[in-house]
């Protein structure tokens, strides 16, 4: 990873007054089963709004990428999110907080966390503390962060279980907590490249390792340290 980090998000967009910070936006729909892409609109979801909120705290005033790939609805495409996904590496984001996850293993969008993955971006992908595989979560090399509800804001735990390897702080904002606790955690990551851009991804794993607050999932009746 080299040159200025900078951080992509893929989302459902931001508010008015958060998109006057960003660096560059860019809406993926799909009209008929065609790609299109063009300005974003504001944010009809509030899940990226407040996505980007916590990006922000972690990571102060570092660049943002936003791409957009949902609407009036929860539901995108694997063409969305791959498409957009490439425009963030395009653009240069070093670090790509996807807070979202698709059910369906699709070869374009495996295709497209590849070639991110091949120029040196870091893929922090949310992840459920239950269930089956979700995507880009799953892809080998994407970083898979769950919702942790020990830990504190600035706090992560090692998870390195079949769901995820990072769990993050949830936060009290009524939305799904992987989707936050990944954004958290990114947002730490982004922080750690601007002030070491150098850093690769297995550095990156070690200090989320080394600066863990909790090692292994929470288990009822037991401490963990």
């Amino acid at each position: 990873m080299t040159g200025q980090a900078c951080i992509g998000m893929i989302d459902s967009g931001c508010s008015p007054g958060q998109a006057l910070a960003l660096r560059a936006a860019r809406r993926f729909w799909l009209d008929d089963g065609v790609l299109r892409e063009g300005p974003a609109l504001p944010d009809q979801l509030g899940h990226g709004s407040a996505v980007l909120g916590c990006l922000q705290t972690q990571a102060g005033d570092m660049p943002v990428l936003l791409a957009q790939v949902f609407g009036q609805q929860w539901s995108t495409s694997a063409l969305q999110v791959a498409a957009a996904l490439l425009w963030l590496v395009e653009q240069g984001a070093s670090v790509i907080n996807l807070s979202l996850g698709l059910h369906q293993d699709r070869p374009v969008l495996r295709q497209a966390c590849d070639e991110a993955l091949a120029t040196g971006a870091l893929l922090c992908a949310s992840s459920p503390a239950r269930g089956g595989p979700v995507y880009p979560a799953s892809y080998p090399g994407v970083l898979r962060i769950t919702g942790d509800a020990r830990c504190a804001p600035g706090q992560w735990s090692w998870l390195g279980s079949a769901q995820a390897d990072v769990g993050g702080y949830v936060g009290g904002r009524g939305l799904a907590g992987a989707s936050l606790a990944c954004a958290a955690v990114s947002g730490q990551v982004a922080a750690w490249l601007r002030e070491c851009p150098g850093l690769d991804r297995q550095q990156v794993v070690e200090r989320l390792r080394a600066g863990a607050c909790f090692i292994g999932p929470e288990r009822r009746g037991g401490r963990d340290g």
